[in-house]
């Protein structure tokens, strides 16, 4: 049995300025925009290429109940083929990131980072391989 893991509910406290945010500054596309009950309004969105989408919105409960708090997220993390037309893009579009850093040598060890308008925290990281090897390929275990 596969067990993808699709959308990761991301804390805000400006469900537009979000939204705008991951649209016109990252490049993610809008799914959904819908508000489900009076209190409670959704609006999924999926990174160019991703298997995995987030989730912001108004009154969105965890599993027991409460909300989190917006920024309170740390360690979200994209990953790319060419971190250098990444970081150009990222600029190109306002956003305030990081230069790349390599933390490790070899493929996979160079990241950048930035926060969303409500301080939550992204990396990037380089995977050169995936600019030939799909993930779904890469970690598909053999039969």
């Amino acid at each position: 049995m596969d067990w993808t893991l699709e959308v990761i509910v991301v804390p805000v406290g400006d469900v537009d300025r979000a939204r705008d945010f991951y649209r016109d500054k990252l490049g993610f596309a809008v799914d959904v925009d819908t508000r489900v009950t009076e209190q409670t309004r959704i609006v999924q969105l999926t990174p160019p290429g991703s298997g995995c989408s987030i989730v912001i919105g108004e009154n969105i409960p965890t599993p027991d109940g409460r909300t989190s708090e917006p920024g309170s997220y740390m360690g979200l993390q994209l990953v790319v083929a060419d971190i250098k037309a990444a970081h150009a893009e990222l600029v190109e579009r306002g956003v305030d990131v990081s230069a790349p850093i390599e933390v490790a040598p070899g493929d996979g060890g160079t990241f950048l980072h930035f926060k969303d308008p409500d301080g939550n925290g992204w990396a990037v990281q380089e995977y050169r391989v995936r600019a030939t090897t799909p993930l779904y390929e890469a970690i598909r275990p053999s039969d």
